[in-house]
């Protein structure tokens, strides 16, 4: 069974069902402070984020796909069952942490899930230590970077607005914030939707020798530098799909219970995390969306003073987001026992 073309063909089922859960589990990161200030209504916010995570597949190149496919995991250990324990491992984290309200990172979630996998095949060689120092690096850097943009746009705007009348720039970021959130949206899809992109590629690339005599060409693929147009297609409706079906959960939490928003500090928080995600995504960092707007989000609210943030919320996600590369990565290493020994 996990030798066969039909095995690897329904992990990419379940790979794109990963890709539809982080849209649905992330859509707080895209659609929140747009909901929240009341810009959009939630409906008319998810259809507005899931055209721009569509858009985002054909818009930033496949530099975190590479990553991911080749740059953390050695691909010669990859096999269809460490990719299906590495997506369950996703998965189960994604939906306990929906459950429990916490915006937890899908993209953390992902990799975790996938190197458990891999380790639990033939340990920590398995590891790819130079591309894991990067994207561990910027678990820190993009939530401080999205903190500190927010912030200093938060005050120079301020400043240079200090004699405008209240309503008119109210009415004006209502019209801004429209913008900042497609903006925003971009950065999501293509940061997001990648990590799928490269696990289909790893997964693909494994599997060759399944694929030597099957009729369909799309799924012949040698090279792992090199991501088909129907891989980033598929990436790319499953996460607006995702986003379009809705996280309201977290939206509130995301929205509402870290700091109170307005348009103008919506626009500010979604036009910071969205230059963090472009900056990412050019380099080829997978980071997290989730991470990066909370930042955003709290240097908002930092702005206006210290205690407008609600910090023991934000707390209690930082240690959620502290706990998803390990407990992804264990129960990762535990579905692959249980797929070894099953299939």
């Amino acid at each position: 069974m996990a030798g066969s073309v039909w095995f690897v063909l329904a992990i990419l089922v379940v790979a794109f069902i990963f890709d539809f859960i982080n849209g649905f589990h992330d859509a707080a990161n895209s659609i929140a402070t747009v909901v929240s200030t009341r810009v959009l209504s939630p409906s008319a916010a998810v259809v507005w984020a899931a055209f721009w995570n569509f858009v985002a597949a054909f818009v930033f190149g496949t530099a975190i796909a590479k990553t991911v496919g080749k740059g953390l995991i050695d691909i010669t250990i990859v096999d269809s069952t460490v990719v299906l324990a590495g997506l369950l491992g996703a998965i189960i984290w994604d939906l306990v942490t929906w459950w429990l309200a916490l915006p937890t990172s899908s993209s953390h979630a992902l990799i975790g899930g996938y190197a458990g996998a891999a380790v639990a095949k033939t340990g920590f060689s398995a590891i790819i230590a130079s591309g894991w120092t990067k994207t561990l690096i910027f678990i820190v850097i993009a939530p401080v970077m999205g903190f500190m943009l927010a912030l200093l746009l938060t005050v120079a705007l301020s400043w240079s607005l200090r004699r405008s009348m209240p309503r008119r720039v109210d009415k004006t970021f209502r019209v801004l914030q429209l913008v900042s959130a497609a903006l925003y949206s971009l950065g999501h899809g293509t940061n997001d939707a990648q990590k799928t992109m490269g696990i289909v590629v790893a997964l693909l690339v494994s599997s060759q020798k399944l694929f030597v005599n099957f009729p369909i060409q799309l799924f012949h693929l040698t090279d792992a530098e090199h991501v088909p147009t129907w891989v980033i297609l598929w990436a790319g409706a499953a996460i607006a799909l995702g986003t379009m079906a809705g996280g309201w959960r977290i939206v509130k939490t995301m929205g509402q219970r870290i700091t109170k928003l307005t348009p103008f500090g919506g626009f500010c928080a979604e036009t910071a995390g969205a230059i963090t995600l472009f900056v990412s995504s050019h380099y080829g960092i997978p980071v997290s969306t989730t991470h990066t707007i909370t930042g955003a989000i709290t240097g908002v609210g930092a702005v206006q003073r210290f205690s407008a943030v609600r910090w023991g919320v934000a707390g209690r996600i930082v240690w959620a987001w502290m706990a998803t590369i390990p407990a992804a990565a264990g129960i990762g290493g535990l579905s692959y026992l249980l797929l070894r020994a099953v299939v």
